[in-house]
């Protein structure tokens, strides 16, 4: 966890702009698996601030990866997700 709060203070690692979220969960889902913290900022022109508030948004993305949803500020909000044992480097399966 002290990866995540260290990543508070930094840039944005995945931007969600006009084409919403749809075009991002893709890529928010693969910083998860090999970074396991991803600090998400949304654009104004996201699509889904007309309709959500800005904490719904990062609790739903959060819900959609099975991440934790570690602070929300503004429209910035960091996700941590732990590397499933079975995913980690080295090890072997069926040996």
């Amino acid at each position: 966890m002290k990866r995540a709060r260290e990543k508070v203070a930094g840039r944005a690692d995945v931007i969600v702009g006009k084409r919403g979220l749809a075009g991002a969960l893709g890529e928010i889902r693969e910083r998860l698996k090999v970074h396991e913290v991803v600090k998400v900022k949304v654009l104004r022109t996201a699509p889904e601030l007309e309709s959500e508030d800005r904490r719904e948004i990062a609790e739903r993305v959060a819900r959609e990866l099975g991440a934790k949803l570690v602070t929300v500020r503004g429209r910035t909000f960091v996700l941590y997700k732990p590397k499933s044992p079975s995913s980690a480097h080295g090890s072997k399966s069926g040996v």
